[in-house]
């Protein structure tokens, strides 16, 4: 019954008080013999078991589980509410099913699940007459985020496309949002430079979107450019110039059903540094352009509310902020709970960035009034679906929809047609996976070794010639599964096109270099680096002395090291000796993930070689199109050794 996959989180009355997960312990849920875990983490634990799986229910269990989340939620509301609230007619909430694959109830605005609206006051009329309102003025805001080019996995673009006429269809007043990543991640993506997604997201009729901080990783000048294809607005009130001024409008208000809706867009400061500083410089290294990031969030609020004051002034009824933010806790201040906290005026925050899965959260202001929240994981495994009625708004998440848009389709393939003929030539084979997660999904190549990591790093030794090599750990998208290796697989794995190079270095920037990759350890950082030609040892048990700016720069290192015992092909690191050492131009020259140790590093004459290619080529010429036996140690062969 139990299959692999993910989950979305459970109701909060329907709960156990048992904590299971040893990742970020909470409380869990308990329906029908399995434990939720709240913590995001997407666990699934069966029974009394108290292991960290990542299983979900099958197709029978998830009607069950369904049925049993309706059931108790109208249980909840009669037995519960309805006495509470004086037993009068008027205030009974209404719960009705979600009929196309989301397991969420929507409950009116006269009970305590729905949220009214920051600019107006909850209905308080009956429950016939709040109907008929909710009827004529309700409006379907549906949402994406961190699609990732997955044009045609699960739900796909054509089935958003199809859910979206449908529901136009039935007469709704519908929008859609993005919330940003939704240009790379794939090889149609990739080799067009977004100009195939942005044709694609036309076509499905988004109506607003925001940048994440892929967004960015074809140039800037290649962002606006496509920011001018699109037939749609992209929002995003802090990312601004030299001067100060926004780079493209802070906000759009659309009027949808009697309403002025304020789409505010909003992206995370961190893309100063994930994305390529170098875009944001001038030929001096000065930053021209900001993302409003500060050591305490403060600028980034002040930001944001200066937009909702502005909107709201303009006479938007609702303003809704399309956030790439995210919930992880590594990125500090600058996560959308943060920013909910410490803001006034927004009445729903559809989000970005974390690829998490969350149905329908309420989060208090700084006012302390109720600000709805959801997002929709990744590559369009959900749909969200915000509902806008006059008692006040939901959220849902739309799954196992399976209607596909056949004119989509035909338009989707006249663009992807001849990419996929290319793109599915067989170019080698490996008899086992190459990975950069462990057996439950969680990423490992972030903060320790993979063969997947070696593989790459070695083709970038063996392209350029050199005693060693590097590659942030963050360059590395995905994983290859055993059998035929396409180039959609390599791709996949290296979808950035970037330029590998070659710099000579002393012993000591080779040591500086390890030990930021290392600071974040045993957290994630995209930063961490797998290497090829090195060996080193990093103690967890010495807190790192790793100093940066206030955009995350590394500035210093003080204090003891952690990494400790490097060896450079089999000898002990020397400081003062200079070596000839390659990797992507963004990690070692473009200050990619803060990485500043190879500043003033002399760059040596090389041919011009991409990644993906020396990828291919190293798979090719040097290993015969096998993937041999000394790399199908998930975790690697020792290079990179984790004290606790």
């Amino acid at each position: 019954i139990l299959t692999k996959g993910h989950i979305k989180g459970a109701p909060s009355f329907i709960r156990s008080k048992r904590t299971v997960c040893w990742k970020l312990p909470k409380e869990t849920y308990f329906v029908h013999g399995c434990v939720f875990c709240r913590c995001g983490c997407k666990t699934v634990i069966r029974g009394d078991s108290a292991k960290h799986k990542n299983y979900v229910l099958g197709g029978r269990e998830r009607k069950m589980y369904r049925c049993l989340k309706m059931l108790l939620a109208t249980f909840f509301a009669l037995v519960i509410l309805l006495p509470l609230s004086g037993c009068g007619s008027s205030n009974a909430p209404t719960v009705s099913a979600a009929s196309t694959g989301s397991a969420a109830s929507t409950v009116s605005a006269a009970s305590t699940g729905s949220i009214a609206p920051t600019g107006s006051t909850a209905s308080t009329a009956s429950a016939a007459s709040t109907a008929s309102n909710a009827s004529a003025e309700e409006i379907i805001v549906l949402y994406t985020n961190d699609v990732h080019c997955g044009i045609d996995d699960y739900i796909g673009y054509s089935g958003l496309s199809a859910y979206k006429k449908e529901l136009e269809a039935e007469g709704k007043n519908v929008l859609l949002v993005d919330c940003g990543d939704h240009i790379q991640g794939a090889p149609a993506g990739t080799l067009t430079k977004g100009d195939a997604i942005i044709k694609m997201m036309n076509e499905v009729g988004y109506d607003a979107a925001t940048f994440g901080n892929h967004e960015f990783d074809f140039s800037l000048e290649q962002l606006l450019s496509l920011k001018e294809q699109a037939n749609y607005p992209y929002v995003c009130c802090n990312f601004t110039d030299e001067n100060g001024n926004c780079v493209t409008d802070p906000y759009t208000i659309i009027e949808a059903g009697g309403r002025k809706i304020a789409f505010i867009g909003a992206v995370t400061p961190v893309t100063i540094v994930s994305s390529t500083p170098a875009y944001f410089q001038n030929e001096s290294g000065e930053f021209i352009y900001s993302f409003c990031g500060d050591e305490s969030g403060t600028l980034l609020y002040d930001t944001i509310q200066k937009s909702v004051d502005s909107a709201r002034a303009e006479g938007a009824d609702i303003c809704i902020l399309l956030a790439h933010l995210g919930v992880n806790s590594e990125d500090g201040p600058y996560t959308s709970m943060n920013v909910i906290a410490n803001t006034t005026g927004i009445d729903a925050v559809l989000d970005g960035h974390s690829h998490s899965v969350i149905e329908s959260e309420s989060v208090k202001n700084k006012d302390g009034k109720r600000v709805a929240y959801s997002q929709t994981g990744t590559k369009l495994e959900y749909i969200g679906c915000l509902t806008i009625a006059a008692g006040g708004m939901t959220t849902k998440l739309v799954s196992d929809y399976e209607k596909k848009d056949a004119d989509f389709d035909a338009f989707a393939e006249d663009i992807t047609g001849e990419l996929n003929e290319r793109l599915s030539e067989k170019i080698g084979e490996t008899e086992f996976d190459l990975l950069i997660s462990d057996e439950n999904g969680n990423w490992i190549i972030r903060n320790g070794e993979t063969n997947l990591g070696n593989l790459v790093v070695d083709s970038y030794r063996y392209a350029m010639g050199t005693e060693a090599a590097f590659v942030n750990s963050g360059n590395i998208r995905t994983e290859i599964f055993a059998g035929d290796i396409t180039w959609r697989d390599i791709y996949s794995v290296l979808p950035y096109f970037n330029e590998l190079t070659v710099v000579e270095v002393t012993g000591q920037q080779i040591a500086d270099l390890l030990e930021f990759g290392a600071h974040a350890e045993p957290e994630q950082f995209g930063g961490f680096m797998q290497v090829s030609g090195i060996s080193y040892t990093i103690d967890m048990s010495i807190p790192s002395g790793v100093k940066t700016d206030e955009k995350g720069m590394m500035t210093g290192i003080e204090g003891e090291r952690r990494v400790k015992d490097i060896r450079v092909n089999g000898e002990p690191l020397d400081p003062e000796r200079l070596y000839t050492v390659s990797g992507n131009r963004y990690a070692l020259l473009g200050h990619g993930d803060g990485h500043t140790a190879f500043d003033g590093a002399n760059e040596l004459p090389h041919d011009y070689v991409e990644d993906s290619t020396a990828l291919r080529n190293f798979l090719v010429e040097e290993l015969g199109g096998v993937v041999p036996d000394e790399y199908s140690e998930r975790y690697g062969t020792d290079r990179i050794t984790l004290l606790p």
